[in-house]
């Protein structure tokens, strides 16, 4: 299967290019082809312009690229870091640009816009890697875990995809290289268990 793994944080030596980089090899070895965009790399520009809103706009081909590989990937792996209860602006922007009419989702025809759309992605399972400094008591008593809803009820559910699991590495800035290694251990085995063995 072709999986799609985007990746939104710019320090290479970040713990989450470490997630992505165990995601991608358990992908391998179970056989499957990894399709993966470091945005932060690839300097993704995160700006929706105007001329792109329209649903039949003419897109640039890196959007265009990135938008076939996401309408036809057979699932999708997202790792970010938790930046104010928000993914980093140049992944809000990827989905911005990518999670677009005629892509993601569609709306039924005589919908102006104001209905519920009909998900379009072919992926049925997704995976979203989270790395925090916040505790999980304080993440649920006091912001009641945004990027909860953002992920599962605001764009994967809307584009289609029904089966969609997070898994959150707190707390970072005071970790060890054995939480570490667990926690790689932990995607390692989530990935597997999403996408097994071909």
């Amino acid at each position: 299967m072709d999986i799609l793994v985007i990746l939104a944080h710019p320090d290479p030596a970040s713990f989450n290019h470490a997630i992505a980089r165990q995601a991608i090899q358990t992908l391998k070895d179970n056989g499957h082809v990894p399709i993966f965009h470091d945005l932060c790399a690839e300097e993704f520009d995160a700006l929706l312009p105007a001329a792109e809103i329209p649903r039949r706009a003419d897109l640039p081909a890196t959007i265009a690229a990135h938008c076939r590989e996401t309408a036809t990937a057979d699932g999708i792996i997202v790792v970010h870091p938790n930046w104010w209860g928000m993914p980093p602006a140049i992944l809000t922007g990827w989905v911005d640009r990518i999670m677009r009419p005629g892509v993601a989702y569609e709306f039924v025809e005589g919908d102006s816009g104001e209905g519920v759309p009909v998900g379009l992605l072919k992926a049925d399972k997704a995976l979203v890697f989270n790395t925090s400094n916040t505790s999980a008591e304080r993440e649920d008593r006091i912001f009641g875990d945004p990027l909860d809803r953002i992920w599962k009820d605001c764009v994967f559910d809307l584009c289609g995809v029904q089966d969609v699991t997070r898994h959150i590495f707190r707390i970072i800035v005071t970790s060890t290289l054995e939480e570490r290694q667990t926690w790689l251990a932990e995607v390692a085995e989530a990935v597997a268990n999403a996408f097994p063995k071909s």
